[in-house]
């Protein structure tokens, strides 16, 4: 059974805390264990990263984008084994792993490679008189991150931190341990110098600590609302800066007009990629009239017919949840749905497919007849559930989508451009797709407004958040 131990300075390291179980979410059974860091471990950890960062900071740019292009070149090499670790710790199926989920993480790396090559300030004069502004690194920076994309979510973070000059320590999910390590081995093979790239591993007792630790300049979550509160919370101490990309619950709006096939396919893609534990995922599906009844009778009949089981299959288009906890809660909350008065048109129901029956499966589930003011529409559920609405007008569609707490995706199937152009200026969102969904090329910014959180991840936007401007005005 493996052993998963933070890893400092290119070494494991043992804490103090009691051991972690790590179960396989397909079968249920415990395949490896996590010794959690202590405050003790952390110290040392930060202390490595200073010392490692203030020599990284000081190489060109071009220095560091060279090892950052033969990191995502390894990520690339290794895809295939990285994606079979991310279904292990995930659950997911490999086919989303190998096509999409693990390559995003090469392709940010690749960017930020570039992005690191061509840095560049600016400079003003002023008659007699002339200034320059500069970035500089922060120094040691950390992100403690969600258990659904572990490989993207280390890339994303690490790879614009380092680019622009930091150290950088990942906390990762207790639930989803097993990627990082590899993670960490390719980017030492591509030259990275020790001590730039650590693992923390532990619960949210030592996510408090990198939140609290004077020594780190910076911390980037992914993950819910309540955790989002806390880390701003924790760091306030320190005046640390803070990303967070939080939590969704995203509408997707689907016109008479759209492509009706393309519209069921990307409704049905919008909800049950990774068994819906997708944070930008679109789980308020507004339908217009006169095409609600066709549509719904076409999600559900395709709902139907998806394959649930065992994620290494190739005919299965659905695998596990995360743990039994989570799935609990997402099957109690279509239990609250059905209460409130919402038809559960298929689905519901933990499955348990042959080979696998210990593992953390259901059904792709389908409410129809929902209402603006239930749980399941308001509420992120974070699991294989669509709640599907109907609509009367444009005007209608937007008021409603934009009733929300949340504000991280949307969604708009037209074929009218000039419609899809005034509705996606009108959605309150970080991100609109229109006519496809949740597709995030490492050049765009991906980012929530409202209780979705603040600061972007991916594209030149991110590097603001990675760095301090200093200015310099030179009297001639």
């Amino acid at each position: 059974m493996e052993l998963c131990r933070s890893l400092v300075g290119g070494k494991p390291v043992a804490g103090s805390r009691p051991p972690i179980d790590k179960h396989y979410p397909a079968t249920g059974e415990v395949i490896a264990r996590i010794e959690p860091a202590d405050e003790t471990v952390l110290d040392q950890a930060v202390a490595v990263a200073a010392e490692a960062q203030r020599e990284w900071g000081a190489r060109s740019g071009a220095e560091r984008s060279v090892i950052l292009q033969a990191a995502a070149d390894g990520l690339r090499a290794r895809n295939d084994e990285l994606s079979r670790l991310e279904v292990m710790d995930v659950g997911k199926c490999y086919g989303e792993a190998v096509s999409a989920d693990v390559p995003s993480g090469a392709d940010a790396m690749a960017f930020f490679a570039s992005m690191a090559m061509t840095e560049t300030g600016d400079m003003h004069r002023f008659g007699d008189a002339i200034a320059y502004c500069e970035r500089l690194p922060l120094g040691v920076c950390a992100g403690i991150g969600a258990w659904n994309y572990p490989v993207q979510i280390a890339c994303w973070k690490a790879a614009p931190a380092l680019a622009a000059g930091n150290a950088f320590i990942l906390k990762p999910s207790e639930l989803t341990p097993l990627t990082a390590h590899l993670v960490a081995e390719i980017l030492s093979d591509a030259g990275l110098p020790e001590g730039l790239f650590q693992i923390i591993h532990g619960d949210h007792s030592i996510g408090r600590a990198i939140c609290a630790h004077p020594g780190i300049a910076k911390i980037s979550l992914t993950g819910g609302v309540d955790t989002g509160r806390l880390i701003m919370a924790q760091s306030a101490e320190t005046l640390k800066k803070v990303t967070l990309e939080l939590g969704g619950k995203s509408p997707l709006i689907i016109f008479a007009d759209a492509d009706f096939d393309t519209a069921v396919e990307t409704a049905l893609a919008a909800n049950f990629y990774t068994a819906g534990e997708v944070c930008s995922n679109a789980t308020r599906v507004y339908v217009e009239e006169s095409i609600a009844a066709d549509f719904e009778a076409a999600l559900v009949e395709r709902a139907r017919a998806m394959r649930v089981g065992d994620p290494m299959a190739d005919d299965v288009q659905m695998g596990a949840l995360i743990s039994e906890p989570h799935l609990n809660k997402v099957l109690d909350y279509v239990a609250v749905g059905t209460a409130e008065g919402a038809t559960l048109a298929t689905g519901g129901k933990r499955i348990h497919p042959q080979g696998f029956e210990a593992g953390y499966f259901m059904e792709p589930t389908i409410l129809t007849k929902c209402r603006d003011d239930m749980r399941v529409v308001r509420e992120e559920i974070f699991g294989p559930v669509m709640s599907v609405l109907t609509f009367s007008d444009e005007d209608d569609a937007i008021r409603r989508a934009n009733a929300t707490e949340f504000g991280l995706g949307a969604g708009v199937m037209t074929r009218d451009l000039t419609r899809a152009h005034r509705i996606a200026g009108a959605l309150q969102s970080g991100n609109v797709w229109v006519n496809t969904y949740n597709l995030l090329p490492p050049g765009l910014p991906f980012g929530g407004v409202k209780q979705s959180g603040f600061g972007r991840e991916n594209s030149t936007y991110t590097l603001d958040a990675y760095s301090e401007i200093k200015t310099t005005y030179i009297q001639l």
